[in-house]
């Protein structure tokens, strides 16, 4: 029997009857794909036009959490001279893994200060995203020393075709560890951009809550590595401490910080507060939030009014109206760009990170979240959400029903995108 035949033995090709019907819903479901497209489009066109602004500043807070001092940064240029200080004063090993390197003055700063320390003897070992740095010239990181260990890590890793799903997914995290007892984590990536114009939040530990930071590095680094190009394990100062890394590793199919937003929510009894600059949920991280809601949880969530990711802000726009029934507050940050990811529940649980809440980071990337369980720590944050919250507008249910028809009928052409975005 030839295939042909074998199509009409199984009912043979559809008649032009049967077929018209799809090729009408499909007219139908392109019409507002493009009308979705030419809106984000415009927006797009509207957000190349915005001049960038200095970021409100709300300062550093410290506190110490089990003999661990820490400190919360909210602008890039503190943060940025701690960290070259910490690798200026560096006496036996630097680590650092980070997403976006611009090839700028923050840039050269740190590829500088990398040099010295090199230099003077120290082991240097640099992890940087490929796929983040297309636009960047190798030539600018063809400057650090022939003696600093560095990976340009690619999008399909090194081990790709023995085993392709352990071998995917960009590097998100942002950390930097010097002699094992200082470690930077958090949103900010590298660049003068990100020092003044961008709404961000960091974190230093100092001493045994460094150990985790230094872990996750380590873990990606040594994969496939000879045993005397590996980073050398040491071993952690507590097995139950109040301070915990968190960290997604594809290369280990191990994604932990969804389950870490999981559970901490499902334990809200008073408030949860977050601040994510792309807020794209799965149904159980949404679910979740709806749930505490319902059950008297002041949930707010703070984006930005407008972020880097015109496609990303429409798509999240989406869920605002299922969140605004349940009885959600959304704050949007209207002074500039907010790339914190944080949150902060009960005064007594928080996070400071590098995952975003949506499906790359929660399922795809490499992050890395610290973990704090302290009251202490947790009254800090709380202070900087409400200074944050002074810069936001507040999204009426009301108002937000009564939105633009074309604008509804945008964030409906866009659920297909979730899962991607």
């Amino acid at each position: 029997m030839s295939f042909l035949m074998h199509k009409r033995h199984l009912g043979g090709p559809r008649s032009p009857r049967k077929t018209l019907p799809l090729a009408v819903a499909a007219s139908a479901l392109a019409v507002p794909t493009l009308a979705a497209l030419s809106v984000v489009a415009l927006d797009l066109f509207k957000h190349g036009q915005r001049k960038e602004r200095n970021a409100p500043r709300p300062g550093t807070f410290d506190t110490e959490v089990e003999e661990s001092p820490m400190r919360i940064y909210t602008d890039g240029e503190s943060l940025y001279g701690d960290m070259l200080e910490a690798i200026e004063s560096a006496e036996d090993v630097i680590l650092m893994k980070t997403y976006i390197w611009k090839n700028d003055v923050v840039g050269q700063q740190f590829i500088d200060a990398f040099n010295a320390a090199a230099r003077r003897g120290v082991k240097v070992f640099i992890i940087y995203d490929g796929f983040a740095n297309l636009v960047v010239s190798h030539s600018f990181y063809a400057q650090l020393d022939a003696d600093i260990q560095v990976f340009r890590m690619p999008a399909a890793g090194r081990s790709f075709w023995k085993a392709p799903i352990r071998s995917t997914g960009f590097n998100h995290s942002k950390i930097l560890v010097v002699d094992d007892e200082v470690g930077f984590v958090g949103g900010y990536n590298i660049g003068s951009l990100y020092a003044k114009k961008w709404r961000d939040t960091h974190l230093r530990e100092v001493g045994p809550a460094v150990w985790g930071l230094r872990q996750t590095i380590a873990r990606l680094w040594n994969e496939d590595r000879a045993v005397e190009d590996q980073i050398r394990w040491i071993a952690p100062d507590s097995w139950d401490p109040s301070v915990r890394v968190v960290a997604n590793l594809p290369v280990d199919l191990v994604y932990p910080i969804r389950n870490m937003y999981l559970k901490a929510i499902e334990r809200a009894n008073e408030r949860i507060w977050i601040s994510t600059p792309y807020f794209i949920p799965d149904q159980q991280i949404l679910r979740a939030l709806k749930l505490a809601a319902e059950r008297g949880v002041d949930v707010q969530v703070m984006v930005p009014k407008d972020s880097n990711h015109v496609l990303a802000d429409w798509v999240s726009r989406g869920f605002f109206r299922e969140m605004l029934d349940s009885g959600i507050s959304i704050l949007l940050y209207a002074s500039s760009m907010m790339h914190s990811k944080t949150a902060t529940i009960d005064g007594e649980w928080s996070t400071i990170g590098t995952a975003n809440i949506d499906r790359l980071s929660l399922s795809f990337n490499y992050e890395s979240n610290v973990e704090v369980i302290d009251p202490g720590f947790a009254s800090e944050m709380e202070k900087v959400f409400k200074s944050d919250r002074e810069h936001c507008e507040v999204v009426s249910a009301d108002t937000w029903r009564e939105r633009h028809p074309m604008a509804r009928a945008t964030e409906w052409a866009l659920i297909p995108l979730r899962p991607v975005l």
